[in-house]
């Protein structure tokens, strides 16, 4: 059975503007958190952690060998997990109320589990191109 190379183009064209989209909705959730000391440091951290892994993938695109697109590919999970972290810090500490992070805390398990199975792909893939080398 013949793979058509569009698809995976289109897979990671899909993805790129999921990823896309979460950075948008951090910068919003971002702009929602309290004025306080609190509230601003949590912002910058999450804003800074939650709209790296768009333009990490990106760059995992256009890598220039298997170990590069690996290495930026856990850079983007890296990301997304800290992200993680900060909207439980959120919800915990009650600066934005639960419905309002239940969507993006969704969303952001399914990117890390969609990374998470990517780079083991990717591991995968470089261990049997090393095993037809031998």
């Amino acid at each position: 059975m013949e793979t058509d190379p569009t698809s995976h183009q289109t897979q990671a064209d899909e993805l790129e503007e999921r990823l896309i989209n979460f950075a948008v909705r951090i910068i919003r959730l971002s702009s929602q958190l309290p004025r306080t000391a609190a509230g601003k440091h949590v912002a910058g951290q999450i804003l800074r952690a939650g709209t790296s892994p768009a333009p990490n993938y990106g760059e995992a695109r256009g890598a220039e060998s298997h170990a590069d697109f690996v290495h930026k590919l856990r850079i983007v999970l890296k990301e997304l997990n800290e992200t993680s972290i900060w909207l439980r810090i959120i919800e915990r500490s009650q600066l934005l109320g639960r419905r309002l992070l239940a969507n993006i805390m969704q969303e952001n398990r399914e990117l890390c589990r969609i990374f998470a199975s990517s780079l083991k792909t990717a591991r995968a893939s470089k261990n049997d191109q090393m095993k037809n080398e031998k």
